[in-house]
């Protein structure tokens, strides 16, 4: 029995039920990023990204109503290893001066992976002749870069913070090396 061709169609219709389920995964890793916070402005950026991800949830609903879909999610393997990368470091740097900076870092790796899937999706969705979903998809993608570069600027701060008192205790011989 031979098998239909698989089509930019269904590569589009895929990767749009993966974002919805990353998505989903992460406006939970958000409101938990928000908790273990200690630093206020990067509470603050985890909280509106929370709600605005909320959002993107509801602008994936009406892609999938424009394409005549249903809106289903396929787990994303990406985003379950992103968001266990996150619960590990959570713990290994719990209560380190650089536990915000760690977190900032995850939270931007997850952004940068929805950054690279939007623009891939609106691509796809223009080229399919979707231009209310590449609209749509665009609006959300702008809203990743924004967040993205937010991030920068917090995380700029908070690793000069987190750097502070970087190899205490370590003996340093000649270049700045630790001595063997």
């Amino acid at each position: 029995m031979a098998t239909k061709q698989k089509t930019l169609h269904d590569a589009f219709y895929e990767t749009l039920k993966d974002v919805y389920y990353a998505e989903k995964q992460s406006v939970r890793a958000l409101k938990k990023s928000a908790k273990a916070a200690e630093h206020e402005e990067l509470r603050r950026a985890f909280e509106t990204h929370a709600e605005e991800s909320a959002g993107q949830v509801e602008r994936l609903q009406q892609v999938f109503d424009i394409i005549g879909k249903a809106a289903r999610a396929k787990t994303c393997e990406a985003m379950q290893g992103l968001t266990a990368e996150m619960e590990e470091d959570l713990e290994d740097f719990e209560d380190s001066p650089a536990a915000d900076a760690v977190l900032a870092a995850c939270a931007q790796a997850v952004e940068h992976y929805e950054i690279a899937r939007y623009g891939t999706l609106k691509t796809w969705a223009s080229q399919l002749g979707y231009a209310d979903a590449a609209k749509l998809l665009d609006e959300t993608l702008q809203e990743e870069k924004k967040t993205d570069q937010l991030l920068t600027q917090i995380a700029e701060s908070l690793n000069a913070e987190g750097s502070q008192g970087a190899g205490e205790g370590e003996a340093k011989g000649k270049g700045g090396r630790k001595a063997a």
